[in-house]
Formats: structure tokens, C-alpha cells, sequence
């Protein structure tokens, strides 16, 4: 799972950006409203962690206008405004949810979770389409009677495919899916992670569509 973090503080972004790399997510680190990226980029983030207090520009007005230019990608604004009125007002400039800084890890991964869950029309930690589930609390795949716990980039690139069940991926999208902000990556990196994905469940796990991309399994 890829995140984008906004985080004005620069020894508070440092901390979250280590505890959330530690946990296996994929994050990109933002300090300020000119370098939030309001175009499909925003597209690759399974989740936005926002704090509302940012250089050059308010917080409520730069989360407004990603929901005006289109963007659906969750938002769990994080701040220490802990009046009512804060809250309400970011709620309704299109947050998902809101946590009171400061808080604990465990509090904010488990509403990260809710927010994939409800993104992914689950009402519990699994998600899935067909054959395939996917637990979201333990990173474990169930496939064909197979049950194994993925590593961070077996379990973002199976989150990008359950996501969008049936839609094909292309290697750019599931790079952009994958990898950080200035991280070097192989060419043939993507190809080699779902050869070990399919070598641990199976090769019908996961079909090439030549010359387009990637899909889950749609029919058993």
C-alpha cells in the first residue's frame, strides 16, 4: 500500500514517514501546499494522511480542491485543532476521517484500515474478488486453498490489483503503485515480483494481458 503523507512538522513527518516504512507501507513525504501534486499522480496513493497546518496555503482550502479536481483517494486529516468546528469544516471539504494529534501508531494504521476497507466496499479486513482474499490486518493472501503472508511489495501490488478488479495494469501504474518518490527501479522489476507472487500461489493468480499489463484472476 502506497501513502502520501502531509506533514508540516518536519520532526513529527520524520517519525511517522519511519514508523509507516516500518509497517511495510510504501510513503512519500510532503512539507508544504505547493508540493502536493493535485493530477493523476494522486491516482497511485491508496491513502492521504493530510495535517491541515502547511506552508503557503491552508490546509482546508488545498483538501477542497483535490476533491474538486476529481481526486477519490482517501483522506485521514491529522491535526491538533481539537475544536469542533476544525473538524467539521475538514469534513466537510471532503476528509474521510479525522484524528486528534497526538495519537498513538496502532490508533492511526487501524483507521488507515477502515478507510481501505470502506474504499474497497469491505465491511470487515477482507478484501477480495472470486477466489483471491486479501486479509488487511495480517497481509495474508487466500488463493486456491493456499494461505501466505506477504511482504510489503507483494501486498501493494496485490492491494493496486484488488482494488480495480478486472481493470489491466500497466507497468507504469503498478510502479507508481509500488515505489517511492526518487526510488531507482529495475526495468523488469515489476515482472520479477509477480513471478514470485505466482511462484508461492499459483500462475492463474495473476494474468498478462501482452503488450497492456496486468489483472487479477476475474473467473475459476
Amino acid at each position: 500500500m502506497k501513502v502520501l503523507l502531509v506533514e508540516d512538522d518536519a520532526k513529527l513527518g520524520q517519525r511517522l514517514l519511519k514508523a509507516l516504512r516500518e509497517e511495510g507501507y510504501r510513503t512519500d513525504w510532503v512539507r508544504n501546499a505547493n508540493e502536493i501534486v493535485f493530477s493523476s499522480k494522486l491516482g497511485c496513493y491508496s491513502i492521504v494522511l493530510f495535517d491541515l497546518n502547511l506552508r503557503n496555503g491552508s490546509g482546508l482550502d488545498v483538501l477542497g480542491n483535490l476533491r474538486i479536481k476529481g481526486c477519490i483517494t482517501p483522506v485521514l486529516v491529522i491535526s491538533c485543532a481539537d475544536d469542533i468546528e476544525t473538524r467539521l469544516q475538514a469534513l466537510d471539504a471532503g476528509a474521510d476521517d479525522f484524528l486528534l494529534k497526538p495519537f498513538s501508531m496502532k490508533e492511526l494504521f487501524a483507521r488507515a484500515r477502515v478507510l481501505l476497507r470502506r474504499r474497497s466496499g469491505a465491511a470487515f479486513s477482507l478484501i477480495g474478488h472470486g477466489d483471491v482474499t486479501l486479509n488487511l490486518d495480517t497481509r495474508e493472501l487466500t488463493f486456491g486453498g493456499n494461505t501466505g503472508r506477504l511482504s510489503a511489495l507483494e501486498f501493494a501490488l496485490l492491494m493496486a490489483l484488488l482494488e480495480r478488479p478486472g481493470a489491466v495494469l500497466s507497468r507504469g501504474q503498478l510502479e507508481s503503485r509500488l515505489y517511492g518518490w526518487g526510488e531507482e527501479v529495475e526495468s523488469n522489476a515489476v515482472d520479477v515480483l509477480i513471478h514470485y507472487v505466482r511462484k508461492r500461489f499459483g500462475r492463474s493468480l495473476i494474468k498478462n494481458v501482452r503488450g497492456h499489463g496486468w489483472t487479477i484472476v476475474q473467473n475459476l
